[in-house]
């Protein structure tokens, strides 16, 4: 038998990206690079919708035809408790609504992080500004010379605090901007939806190169974020 393939990097990317960090799974919801290890190391397992065999939890809702398992449509990201519990009990979480808690992850996770719709574009810009200004202070102390590139040596020390900040702070704080534009997004211009498109590329770039170890794609932060809802 043909040993299983492995799961894309682009598709690991992606799956970290848009779960912002926390298990997918509405009822918990916990960071997946939790903080008594430091916010350095995750502990997300990408879990099969419908499995490789046809024998796994939820076999029988496989769909008709060609169907890669291994696609991203068919994983969703989750803790090791929650990974386990809905393949003990695949009757109890079946495909729709597993699909269900990926479709609406980032509503409920931005309600769990008292995440809200704004009247005014200066309430948004309160509750964006102090995230940047955090992610800022960390970046102006601890970047390297030449911003995301890593020309030095990966295994110094400078470069290991640098990446651990970035995971442990700098991403999370990055997933809650995302959540808060995201909720208010009607109240900004062309012009800043512009500009947002630019930020969650860049924001793209930063997960996959510090969470999935694939360089050379992230565009630069775009300067006019410092002054969105402004």
């Amino acid at each position: 038998m043909a040993g299983r393939k492995a799961i894309p990097m682009a598709t690991k990317f992606r799956l970290f990206s848009e779960a912002a960090g926390h298990c997918q799974r509405p009822e918990c919801l916990d960071a997946l690079f939790p903080a008594e290890m430091g916010g350095d190391k995750h502990v997300a397992e990408m879990a099969h919708v419908i499995p490789h065999g046809e024998g796994g939890p939820r076999h029988e809702d496989r769909p008709t035809g060609d169907f890669d398992p291994d696609k991203f449509e068919n994983l969703i990201l989750l803790c090791p408790t929650c990974h386990a519990k809905i393949d003990k009990d695949p009757d109890g979480f079946p495909r729709n609504v597993l699909l269900g808690w990926k479709q609406n992850h980032l509503a409920k996770l931005a309600v769990k992080q008292g995440i809200r719709s704004y009247d005014k574009r200066i309430e948004v810009r309160a509750a964006v500004a102090g995230v940047m200004a955090e992610n800022k202070a960390i970046w102006d102390k601890f970047a390297p010379e030449h911003g995301s590139d890593f020309e030095y040596d990966p295994e110094s020390e400078a470069a290991k605090a640098w990446g651990q900040r970035m995971r442990s702070v700098i991403l999370p704080n990055h997933y809650r901007i995302q959540a808060i534009i995201h909720t208010n997004l009607r109240l900004a211009t062309e012009d800043e939806r512009r500009t947002f498109a630019e930020y969650l590329e860049h924001v793209r770039g930063l997960s996959e190169r510090h969470v999935c170890g694939v360089s050379g794609r992230a565009i630069r932060f775009p300067a006019a974020m410092e002054s969105i809802f402004s």
